[in-house]
């Protein structure tokens, strides 16, 4: 396993940012972000799984060069190293974390924003007649 942060090949943007603010345009850029935010969730914790494995074998290799009587500083360096990808692996955690969450707010965004306009799109793209454009009955 490695702990490799570079990011997959993936799409450039989960949800292009445009002015664009049908009802469906919207609920379409909320479904792709909730769904990379999960994707981005699922990534990370394999990551803090992987970092927390190689801080263990760190810690396994920190012993093995202790057992072997070489130098103390490689043996203090060697754990550093493995500290450090500790303390990495808990700040990935909390990234995960917040990835998690606003996946969730994304989600319920999504379902509020059909409760408060699906029915309201429905009823405008089933008639044939044209809609008045927004503000026209603020004149």
């Amino acid at each position: 396993m490695s702990s490799d942060p570079a990011p997959r090949k993936t799409s450039a943007s989960p949800a292009p940012s445009d002015d664009d603010n049908r009802y469906k345009a919207v609920q379409a850029k909320l479904l792709r972000l909730g769904k990379a935010m999960d994707d981005a969730t699922l990534e990370l914790e394999s990551l803090r799984r992987s970092m927390n494995a190689n801080a263990t074998r760190t810690e396994d290799v920190a012993r093995d060069i202790a057992d072997a009587g070489l130098d103390v500083k490689y043996v203090e360096l060697t754990n550093l190293v493995a500290v450090a990808l500790g303390g990495a692996a808990i700040e990935v955690r909390k990234l995960a974390n917040t990835a998690e969450e606003t996946a969730d707010l994304t989600h319920q965004t999504r379902r509020t924003h059909s409760g408060l306009y699906g029915a309201l799109d429905d009823i405008r793209s089933n008639r044939r007649e044209k809609t008045p454009r927004p503000g026209f009955f603020n004149r």
